[in-house]
């Protein structure tokens, strides 16, 4: 994403909660020059709680029903981080993360829902299922629906702690899901037993008299054991206890009841309720910090108190955008006041459904569930049919900027100045002084540290090495654009694929020096930039032993990194393209597909799961996989990068003047790589690679396979390519799989160069 204005302010969002969705969206209609905008969050989607029910029961798939965050964000051109939030440093305005660096903010927002309580119900933790987070509910869900699809003729206990609302739909839904699965299997429906406890005498208690008599009547008649009255004091393994002395034995337990917040958001300093959520103005401004806001089930409105339903999420969305907004341009908020009472449509699991406003009711019918179904479907439009924007324009006005950084005046215009180039465009030194001492801190003294005669605790014109005696050294550079936005995974996945190349020669990296532009912002905002940057590469390179000693800074349009790195090898031990021998077999580590998949991403074409799992298979490091593949006596190796695997099997196969057979099936590929090149979505380094493919001695026959276009896909942190003998294969395979390459494969065997033909023949086809 290329940053035309120079970011003055960091806006960052907490949780992916539906009011965030709708911030994110409204961000994206009307962007806010010279803000950074980052968004936090446990996954890289987030499921609409009105549809959730309707998953449960099997109307929707996870697609439908799961707003896709990583295109959302995109669309706002924020940053994405994924990781859980576990406290704030309100002193230093930082977000603490569980696996990153701190997050530094001038305006956050809180919108991360509500957990079930069960703190205080001994064994709930370790035996219960919470219905929040949902992504883990829905993960237990899906463990349990396909094992009773596996094995229909097994009765099943289930349990449901909590009458209120969401744990009467929810026992609906799965019932309803369930029973449809016995049917199809012609197993009785009594297979089924299932309880549910409410310590109230009375179901849904915030809800009317009629509602709560109808749904008790639905439950009863459809043979779920209600236990009203029945506080649950104990939870053991597959079985309840009550404090009445009933127990009921079960084989999963879900619990849905009272809503509570996490610890870290009171211990932190922010004002909270009785309950531990974030008491709120009318501005949905925190009461104790006023650069702080939240929305959803985790904020409480001191002057409106509502349930925590998601109709006041949505309905929060919108003012909590105009107010953000606001903050940041130093204007005064606007308040808002939600609504006393709103429409609820409540499912019952067998494609109908219950109307209720207040204290009145209608249902249940297959017309109000199809009229939730629309007003749902309608609501999820919003951020599947997301509108391409033009290209942003300056903005004519002025921001008030409020800060201690005097590095700029307080007055910022976005025409205010023109960047300098050649050596004027490097990041200040006062910035890299802060940046690598705090980098410093984070580099342990690694193995070969002898080696290293001047790096960063000396700094010098250059870095100096000693190239110990009967060594060789390998030197190899990579550098290219941010791929994904955030620096600290780039950073990872930048200096993975940099010192892959040593890995593919069978060298042990010994040093680093790294190359970095930092796009156009405050100083302090291009210190923080740097240092989730360079805190990535280095986590990277700590692990490898392998320090950084130097580098070069700039400032530019665009986040680009890189790497130079050298590594050291014995003579005997130097794994090049040219050792390929006939009768030996082929070996991938890696997948393929990141090249399509991330052009897709940038067309907001790629779901954000497959997104994820390609990034799981770039942060994979190639050493674990050298150091094995040596060990089962490979002979020649390659890293599959920007070529494609085409590309740098031709260099193999001519260095070594062999030929090969590919068998296509055998070619493990990325979840929604298929899906992208039949959009005829490529990189745009696909048309120069797919020159290669001259050398395919039966082209005719293989270049419309769906999987063809994969092979001249360009490729970042990919995967090792090298040959060994045949013996070595079954054991090479499973240690690679036992390091943790679990998609590597055998995809093909080196065979003699025939005269007169092309050297790659593919077969399987």
């Amino acid at each position: 994403m290329q940053q035309t204005q120079p970011i003055v302010k960091d806006l960052v969002l907490i949780g992916g909660g539906h009011s965030h969705a709708i911030v994110l969206r409204m961000f994206g209609m009307k962007p806010l020059p010279g803000v950074r905008l980052t968004l936090i969050t446990a996954a890289s989607d987030t499921p609409y709680s009105g549809m959730l029910p309707g998953h449960i029961a099997g109307f929707y798939s996870h697609d439908e029903c799961h707003i896709d965050l990583r295109s959302l964000a995109q669309f706002a051109q924020a940053q994405l981080y994924i990781d859980c939030v576990i406290g704030l440093d309100l002193d230093n305005k930082k977000v603490i993360c569980a696996n990153r660096p701190h997050v530094a903010f001038d305006v956050l927002s809180i919108d991360i829902g509500s957990t079930p309580a069960t703190l205080n119900v001994p064994g709930a933790d370790q035996y219960a299922i919470a219905a929040k987070p949902i992504f883990q509910l829905l993960q237990k869900w899906n463990q349990l629906v396909e094992a009773v699809a596996q094995n229909p003729q097994k009765q099943i206990h289930l349990g449901i702690v909590g009458g209120g609302a969401g744990g009467v739909e929810l026992a609906l839904s799965m019932q309803g899901h369930l029973h449809q699965i016995f049917k199809a299997a012609q197993q009785p429906l009594t297979n089924l037993e299932m309880h549910l406890f409410h310590r109230d005498a009375e179901l849904m208690p915030h809800y009317g008299s009629w509602v709560r008599r109808q749904f008790k009547e639905i439950l009863t008649q459809r043979g779920i054991e209600l236990h009203l009255g029945e506080t649950v004091s104990e939870v053991q393994l597959h079985k309840v206890v009550c404090q009445s002395g009933l127990k009921v034995e079960f084989d999963y337990l879900f619990w849905v009841t009272q809503a509570s917040a996490p610890d870290w958001l009171k211990a932190c300093g922010l004002t909270t309720d009785e309950q531990g959520f974030i008491q709120v103005n009318d501005s949905l401004q925190s009461v104790s910090h006023p650069d702080i806001f939240a929305a959803g089930d985790i904020a409480t409105m001191v002057n409106h108190l509502r349930p925590k339903a998601g109709v006041f999420a949505v309905r929060q969305g919108k003012p909590l955008f105009q107010n953000l907004r606001r903050s940041l341009l130093a204007q005064k908020l606007k308040p808002y006041q939600p609504q006393q009472q709103y429409l609820s449509l409540i499912g019952t699991g067998d494609g109908k459904a219950i109307a209720t406003r207040g204290s009145f009711g209608f249902g249940a019918t297959h017309l109000l569930w199809r009229w939730k179904d629309a007003i749902d479907r309608q609501f999820m439009q919003r951020f599947s049919d997301l509108p391409e924007m033009p290209p942003q324009k300056v903005a004519s006005g002025k921001w008030r900027v409020v800060r201690k950084d005097t590095s700029h005046s307080s007055l910022f215009t976005p025409h205010s100045s023109m960047r300098c180039a050649g050596c004027g465009s490097k990041v200040g030194s006062t910035v890299l002084e802060r940046v690598l001492h705090r980098i410093k801190q984070e580099q342990p003294s690694g193995s070969n540290s002898q080696d290293i005669v001047i790096g960063l605790d000396a700094p010098d014109d250059a870095a100096v090495v000693q190239v110990p005696s009967g060594q060789l050294m390998v030197h190899t550079i990579d550098y290219f654009r941010s791929l994904i936005n955030d620096p600290y995974i780039f950073g990872q996945i930048s200096a993975l694929h940099s010192l892959s190349d040593i890995f593919a020669m069978g060298a042990t990296p010994q040093s680093a020096l790294a190359m970095a532009t930092i796009p156009y912002a405050l100083q302090s905002k291009v210190e923080e930039t740097l240092y989730q940057l360079l805190s990535g590469a280095v986590k990277v390179l700590n692990q490898a032993k392998s320090p950084l000693v130097g580098g070069h800074t700039t400032e530019g349009a665009e986040l680009s990194f890189g790497l130079s790195c050298n590594g050291l090898v014995y003579p005997d031990k130097l794994l090049r393209k040219n050792g390929m021998q006939p009768g030996q077999v082929l070996i991938l580590t890696k997948a393929l597909g990141t090249g399509t998949l991330f052009a897709a991403d940038m067309q907001r074409q790629a779901k954000g799961y497959w997104i994820d799992n390609a990034v799981e298979s770039m942060l994979l490091s190639n050493q674990a996989a050298s150091t094995c593949l040596l060990q089962h006596g490979a002979t020649a190796c390659t890293d599959i990068t920007g070529f494609g695997l085409l590309g740098h099997l031709i260099e193999m196969v001519q260095a070594s003047h062999v030929a090969v057979e590919l068998k296509l099936d055998a070619i493990a590929l990325l979840e929604g790589a298929i899906e992208t090149v039949q959009k005829g979505i490529f990189s745009s380094l696909y048309p120069e690679n797919l020159r290669v493919s001259r050398y395919l001695e039966n082209l005719h026959k293989v270049k419309h396979h769906s999987i063809y276009p994969l092979l001249f896909d360009p490729q970042t942190s990919g995967g090792l390519l090298a040959s060994i003998p045949v013996a070595e294969a079954d054991a090479c395979l499973a240690s690679l799989k036992a390091l943790g390459y679990a998609q590597v494969s055998v995809i093909g065997s080196v065979i003699p160069q025939i005269v007169g033909t092309q050297p790659i023949y593919i077969s399987n086809i």
